[in-house]
């Protein structure tokens, strides 16, 4: 992923007027918007780094919000993301990526899709870095669901907001 080949989407993308509840980091200046009646959330018990695990209520939709101390830049983030993602899912392509801006933040969001165990995945994601912060915000789920229930996806991810510190 390299920053001079990526485009900026101009359009703006923001919080959902049903997502009421504010989910904020206790490790870094980020949190997200959701809605409550849409996806339920708990503190992750299984990556270390996660911090944020969701699920939505009618299943298989699934999120995650990795946050890290890192001083790295956005692009070697989702370098690692990639690299993390082909572990897994040796076969991951980066389908699409773009900048966007999201409540006022720059995020890079990439879209993968990968064989794991003979299931095809999809991760959608927006990362961000900055000083003192990097944050991965990643919804995944099989590739045909994930395509079938996009607006539900997008809604999750642009509850993405940053605080000032």
């Amino acid at each position: 992923v390299k920053t001079d080949d990526i485009p900026v989407n101009t359009k703006p993308f923001g919080k959902s007027k049903t997502a009421s509840f504010l989910v904020k980091s206790k490790r870094i200046n980020i949190g997200c918007w959701i809605d409550p009646k849409a996806w339920k959330f708990r503190s992750a018990e299984t990556l270390s780094a996660a911090e944020f695990e969701f699920d939505h209520v009618n299943g298989s939709l699934y999120g995650l919000i990795i946050s890290e101390n890192l001083d790295i830049p956005t692009e070697s983030l989702a370098n690692l993301a990639v690299n993390n993602a082909r572990e897994a899912a040796p076969d991951i392509k980066v389908t699409a990526k773009e900048y966007r801006i999201v409540n006022g933040t720059k995020v890079l969001m990439l879209r993968m899709a990968g064989t794991i165990e003979d299931i095809r995945f999809s991760y959608y994601g927006y990362y961000y870095a900055a000083d003192g912060g990097a944050m991965q915000f990643l919804v995944y789920s099989s590739d045909t669901f994930m395509d079938e229930n996009i607006d539900t996806v997008e809604q999750l991810l642009n509850g993405f907001v940053l605080f000032e510190k």
